[in-house]
């Protein structure tokens, strides 16, 4: 992605991106498999199938996209008469909301930002306004997540994976992506889970159900962050920033996660039950607390 960065290939970008939203809701290890036997979508077959102009009225710009309904299982939509013609169906994606999706996405990136990906993140970063530090940090966030929440199918934690990788990516050619994506935290239930287990959020008089709770003052990402403050990134990779909240975010998710060290997640533990992992790295100092 530095290089794609670097010489403008802002098509690069959105196959890029629109590769890591197919992930979500099935294990890694299904996703790539899908994709490698059926292929992607991508911006230059996209670009193509609508330059023959669709009759469908869907497809006429991002925001009348909205609402296409677009069913894989029943070749269903909400213009039953257009959908012979239509391409969204065309890429072979896992299911019909991914295809939605990658439509969407492009849709967005065509008309909102001009086709230039790139240009438009760097606005966006630009415009961002907040005074420094974890401020200037969250409306740089809000800056690229907000206008991206409209897309079809992605949500707060997926732009939030999708976006911080993309970000640090471009480190090399662009400061202030890095900056930016390194500061980007993705609650998600292992992760919410293993504070819950841990018994971090309880010490931390931080107990909450998963949800809009774990971006909120003293939530899970808080704790991240302020754990994160107090490890220094660089004893890990001498590259890497001292302070580094996606990193160690990340870190807990590759503890927990079945594609990771599959620890501590609910196919290894009974949820109404303490831990009895005793084999695990943390069990000592663990405090094995039910998820239920």
């Amino acid at each position: 992605m530095d290089q794609a960065v670097a010489l403008g290939r802002s098509p690069a970008l959105f196959d890029w991106l629109l590769t890591t939203f197919s992930f979500q809701g099935i294990s890694d290890r299904v996703a790539h498999e899908y994709m490698d036997k059926h292929g992607k979508a991508s911006w230059a077959e996209m670009e193509t199938s609508l330059e023959a102009t669709p009759t469908c009225p869907k497809l006429r710009g991002y925001w009348a996209y909205e609402g296409c309904r677009y069913d894989k299982g029943s070749a269903t939509c909400s213009e039953p008469d257009h959908i012979e013609g239509c391409p969204v169906p065309r890429p072979r994606l896992r299911n019909g909301r991914l295809n939605q999706t990658a439509y969407s996405l492009y849709l967005f990136v065509r008309d909102i930002a001009g086709s230039d990906l790139i240009g438009w993140i760097d606005s966006q970063l630009e415009g961002a306004a907040g005074p420094s530090g974890a401020n200037l940090e969250a409306a740089r966030q809000e800056a690229l997540i907000g206008p991206l929440r409209n897309v079809y199918g992605i949500s707060d934690k997926i732009l939030t994976m999708g976006l911080s990788g993309l970000l640090i990516g471009a480190r090399n050619h662009r400061p202030v992506w890095f900056e930016t994506g390194k500061a980007m935290i993705a609650i998600d239930t292992l992760v919410h889970n293993f504070l819950h287990r841990t018994g971090i959020l309880q010490s931390c008089g931080a107990s909450h159900n998963y949800g809009a709770a774990c971006y909120l003052p003293g939530g899970c990402a808080e704790i991240i962050r302020t754990v994160a403050n107090r490890i220094d990134a660089r004893a890990f990779n001498a590259k890497f920033p001292s302070a580094f909240p996606r990193f160690v975010q990340h870190a807990i998710w590759r503890f927990c996660a079945a594609d990771g060290l599959n620890l501590c997640n609910g196919n290894r533990i009974d949820d109404i039950k303490p831990c009895q992992i005793d084999y695990c790295y943390i069990y000592q100092k663990c405090g094995r607390k039910p998820l239920k």
